[in-house]
């Protein structure tokens, strides 16, 4: 009978801990906590011992200006003079003197308290302005590395996701923020730095092959012996082909914009928009849409392409919901409390209000499905709402009197 193996032996724990480890003696170890109990207690010690040696030395002095009685005694008859009571002066008996002796001595009490006071006040006075200008400047000192990370955090903010903070000094809280910050960072930055790699090869993968597919169906078309039928269809697929190139443009624009723009030129907002009103003028113009509006100049700082296709897209949406008949659509431009201004105006259906928040969510229209609109992909707003948060403004919108809306973009100059 043959033997039964033995059963395969489990494989060897790994002892490599990814954790970091503790030291042996973690209370030991120089946190934020204890650096600011040592600095606040050895603060309050200090004071303390200046506060007690001055109060001794003006408590001295009281006792020494309260016991300054100075009397001469003239003759056998005992008269008794003194230059600090006068009134012992003209005391002729015991008891008067005895008074006098007294009414002076608690006189000069009060004085050498009522001076302690004084004093002790001026001395308690000078230890605060001390105590407050030290701890203003140690509380400086020990947030130095807070003010570090903030400057680091506004600086990744601007988009430069390679700053690092990189702190240095005690292994206490504030480092470990900082560490966990750095790791944190890092991992950011390979994140966008695939979306971008991703981004860029869905943009080759994606349209190459529907410009191939454009190409051949507009081959087909320019047949003129090509059945009528057959043109009929190319013409639909063509239009079909044209809805996907723009769903992928507008995808891929909308996954560029949500960055913030890195590289910045002056770019005058009326003259973008004025490019945006001449590349719609011709499809409003075959819809009957008037188009108006002063432009002021008003420069910002950003992407003109990115600022073109905001216009573009408040603008063809304007003329494309509108009205049937005598529509119209406002282009202003201005500069207002040093930020600059674009706000497109149209007529058009009611929208409630409501309804507003939903204009800027991808594929989301008013009243419509998401699919079956020959008007748009359902990505403008969003774009144009990607883009201005990426240039640092925002995008409002609201209800129009009448019908229509209200599109209001603000920019910083």
């Amino acid at each position: 009978m043959a033997a039964t193996p033995a059963p395969p032996k489990a494989p060897p724990k790994p002892t490599w801990d990814p954790r970091k480890p503790e030291p042996p003696f973690p209370w030991l170890r120089p946190t934020i906590r204890i650096r600011l109990t040592l600095l606040y207690g050895g603060m309050f010690l200090i004071a303390g011992i200046l506060l007690l040696s001055i109060i001794y030395l003006l408590a001295a002095q009281a006792i020494h200006e309260g016991s300054g009685q100075s009397f001469k005694i003239y003759g056998s008859g005992v008269e008794i003079r003194s230059d600090t009571c006068p009134e012992l002066n003209n005391a002729t008996t015991d008891d008067a003197r005895n008074a006098a002796l007294k009414a002076c001595n608690d006189a000069l009490k009060q004085h050498a308290l009522d001076g302690l006071l004084s004093r002790s006040l001026l001395a308690l006075l000078g230890l605060a302005v001390i105590a407050f200008a030290f701890g203003y400047a140690m509380a400086g000192r020990v947030l130095t590395p807070l003010g570090r990370i903030t400057r680091t955090a506004r600086a990744v903010a601007g988009s430069d996701l390679s700053r690092r903070i990189e702190l240095d000094g005690p292994d206490d809280e504030l480092k470990e923020l900082a560490d966990t910050l750095d790791d944190m960072l890092e991992r950011l930055e390979r994140a966008f730095t695939a979306q971008q790699r991703f981004v860029g090869n869905a943009s080759h993968e994606l349209r190459t092959p529907l410009a191939i597919n454009r190409t051949l169906l507009e081959v087909h078309l320019s047949d003129p012996n090509a059945p009528v039928e057959l043109q009929q269809l190319g013409k639909t697929l063509l239009a079909t082909n044209e809805r996907s190139e723009q769903l992928v443009e507008g995808l891929l624009l909308l996954a560029r914009s949500d960055n913030q723009i890195i590289e910045r030129k002056p770019v005058d907002l009326a003259e973008v928009a004025s490019q945006a009103v001449d590349q719609v003028h011709a499809e409003a113009e075959a819809k009957g849409v008037e188009i108006r509006g002063e432009r002021a100049p008003a420069v910002v700082q950003g992407n003109g392409v990115l600022l073109e296709r905001i216009a573009l897209n408040l603008v063809q949406n304007a003329v494309r919901y509108n009205v049937p008949d005598h529509g119209w659509v406002e282009v202003t431009t201005e500069l207002q409390h040093g930020q600059a201004v674009l706000v497109v105006t149209n007529t058009g259906p009611v929208v409630p209000a409501y309804e507003i928040d939903n204009l800027f969510e991808p594929f989301r229209r008013l009243r419509t499905e998401r699919t079956g609109s020959d008007k748009g992909v359902g990505l403008g707003l969003s774009i144009a709402r990607s883009v201005a948060r990426a240039h640092g403004g925002h995008i409002a919108a609201r209800p129009r009197e009448g019908g229509g809306l209200v599109m209001r973009v603000t920019l910083p100059t």
